[in-house]
């Protein structure tokens, strides 16, 4: 019995040991669990333009292809630090201008090597552009718009008709190109740019501004309005501001009798053609301006400055170089023209480039 009794305790003890044991293990999870799936990327995005269409767009914009007013949108896109994906060389309206060689071959030197979307006449090219198929098309225009839409392209318009529309048409490129950084510092130097100029302008007494005529002066044509801002902006008094305010237009044409009436003491042209037309003309001889020398050529940059363009800033500072070189000098011109392009366009003017740049 003892023996029986004793044979029994080993095994209530081993029993007890082998459960104490079993009650120290821990489960071990599947060496290989099974991944959670991950979510899907969106292959596209959607913004709604300047003509309150809803456009579809790929969710990175790699190509773009610009209609129309092509001046204007490349340097949207190269102020946007985008330049490189410019799709189409210019129409041949704008290849002719000789600064599009000089300056837009170098933003966007890949552009000389690509086909134009437009001809001569601004007709569309598409077989061109199918071939390229850019990835969105940038127009001012509706009639454009409609072209390419028909033809299953996607189409963003913008409009530039008041002079803070060009804020809101680099936050939609911000937008449309995945650049809003670079957009928002562009809204910062704008407004930075015209707190600037008011400051340097803010002493000029009225008696002491200049008048000031621009545009196509041997035609009589002050061609966009816009000019009346800047010009006002750069501390100048503009000849035509009356009669543009009346005609609510984009545009003025005058007479020879108003200009010899306003006797403008500075002229702004758009080209040496044009300086020239207006020094060979007899009839213009007596006014101030041209007595004077005071006829300045308007840089044509990325664009014209006098135009619409987000180089705008940069006229105002240029014209009151012109108007007033005592508050602007060329070397805090050459600072601010060099300071835009190297900081948005990626790309660096040497002195002489500055220097034929401000003295137009």
């Amino acid at each position: 019995m003892k023996l029986k009794r004793k044979i029994l305790a080993l095994l209530m003890a081993a029993l007890l040991a082998v459960s104490l044991a079993g009650c120290g293990q821990t489960s071990q999870a599947p060496a290989n669990p099974p991944a959670a799936p991950e979510a899907s990327t969106p292959t596209e995005r959607t913004v709604t333009d300047m003509a309150g269409r809803t456009v579809t767009l790929p969710a990175e914009v790699k190509t773009v292809g610009t209609f129309g007013s092509i001046g204007v949108l490349n340097a949207f896109v190269e102020t946007l630090s985008a330049g490189e994906r410019l799709a189409n060389e210019g129409s041949p309206s704008f290849v002719k201008s000789p600064t599009w060689e000089k300056y837009q071959y170098q933003f966007t030197p890949h552009i000389k090597n690509l086909k134009p979307f437009q001809g001569a006449d601004n007709e569309l090219l598409m077989e061109n552009i199918l071939a390229a198929k850019p990835d969105v098309c940038l127009t001012m225009s509706t009639d454009l718009t409609e072209q390419l839409e028909k033809q299953g392209l996607n189409v963003v318009q913008l409009s530039w008709t008041k002079t803070e529309d060009v804020k809101e048409c680099i936050t939609l490129l911000g937008e449309v190109l995945n650049q809003q950084e670079v957009a928002a510092d562009y809204l910062k130097y704008f407004d930075d740019m015209l707190a600037k100029t008011a400051d340097l302008t803010k002493d000029i007494k009225d008696a002491d501004k200049k008048t000031v005529v621009y545009g196509n002066v041997s035609k009589f044509s002050q061609p966009h309005v816009i000019a009346e801002w800047w010009i006002d902006k750069a501390g100048g008094i503009s000849v035509t501001s009356e009669a543009m305010t009346k005609a609510n237009k984009e545009s003025l044409t005058y007479t020879l009798e108003d200009l010899l009436k306003w006797n403008p003491d500075v002229m702004f042209v758009a080209s040496a053609a044009e300086k020239k037309d207006v020094l060979a003309d007899a009839r213009l001889g007596e006014i101030t301006a041209v007595k004077n020398g005071a006829i300045y050529i308007v840089p044509r940059i990325a664009h014209v400055w006098g135009n619409r363009t987000t180089e705008q800033p940069l006229t105002i500072m240029w014209a009151m170089n012109k108007l007033y070189p005592e508050i602007v000098t060329d070397s805090q011109l050459a600072e601010d023209i060099s300071y835009f392009y190297s900081h948005f366009f990626k790309y660096d003017f040497n002195a002489d480039q500055l220097k034929e740049i401000m003295g137009q």
